[in-house]
């Protein structure tokens, strides 16, 4: 668990790095940017290895059925991680739609898993993506809507995420995770 919860804090550290200490960041240049992909890449090494590995207890048991609400909300989060990107109708809606993608995909996790481990990595990846938010709100003021662009954007955006999500959900089958078998038994 010890290796777990030090790649959450890698994660939360490096990606807070430009909010709380912005006059450092700044003064690092490009080096700055190099440091937080490393640290970033790190931090997922420890929480996959950390994760695998942790010895971990129930917390609580999910409610049956969450499955299928677990899915649906995984689609919906890869549609709001490519959503700031695609520049369609939502990202013209949704400020900080990554952010938001990564507390719908923590919560859908937590449905479905109430092992300590899961609430280490999910819980903490929600509370850092919230507070993330907060602090670039703070940082950044009022928020310039971009225009709206065209309803194809965000088409193409949802046709990628369902073929992530398929893949995604071939590598948790083959992890041994599979998302459906609470859903198909």
């Amino acid at each position: 668990m010890t290796l777990l919860i030090a790649g959450v804090g890698l994660w939360v550290a490096a990606h807070f790095f430009k909010r709380v200490l912005p006059g450092v960041r700044a003064s690092m240049g490009n080096a700055g940017k190099g440091l937080v992909a490393v640290l970033t890449v790190a931090s997922i090494i420890m929480m996959v290895i950390g994760y695998r590995t942790a010895d971990t207890t129930v917390v609580y048991t999910p409610m049956a059925g969450m499955g299928h609400l677990n899915n649906l909300l995984m689609v919906v989060s890869l549609f709001m991680f490519g959503a700031g990107t695609s520049r369609g109708w939502v990202a013209a809606k949704v400020r900080h739609p990554m952010l938001w993608g990564m507390v719908i995909w923590a919560a859908a996790h937590l449905l479905v898993n109430g092992d300590s481990a899961s609430i280490v990595l999910f819980g903490g990846l929600m509370v850092w993506a919230l507070v993330q938010m907060a602090l670039v709100n703070r940082g950044e003021g009022a928020w310039d809507r971009p225009e709206v662009g065209p309803f194809s954007k965000d088409a193409k955006n949802l046709l990628i995420a369902l073929v992530l999500y398929a893949l995604i959900t071939g590598v948790h089958i083959w992890l041994g995770y599979s998302p459906y078998k609470e859903v198909f038994g």
